[in-house]
């Protein structure tokens, strides 16, 4: 997720704790999707759909933040 800002990444992971947080439960978020995913019984399309816009809006909360430390030269 976003390259561009391995090093920025990072660098938030260790000074930001409400980023790592944020962070944190998009990998959760992304684990327990494709776990639903991969298993022969999932628990229903409803509830995958459910965590991937879940999984979206963090994505979206962390490229916000990610862009904001990138211009202020973090």
């Amino acid at each position: 997720m976003f390259p561009e800002y391995r090093e920025l990444i990072a660098k938030l992971r260790q000074e930001d704790n409400h980023f790592a947080r944020l962070f944190d439960e998009h990998n959760e978020l992304d684990d327990k999707i494709t776990g639903l995913t991969n298993s022969p019984v999932t628990g229903g399309l409803d509830e995958i759909e459910e965590l991937k816009k879940q999984k979206l809006f963090l994505k979206d909360q962390l490229y916000v933040i990610l862009q904001k430390a990138a211009a202020e030269g973090k």
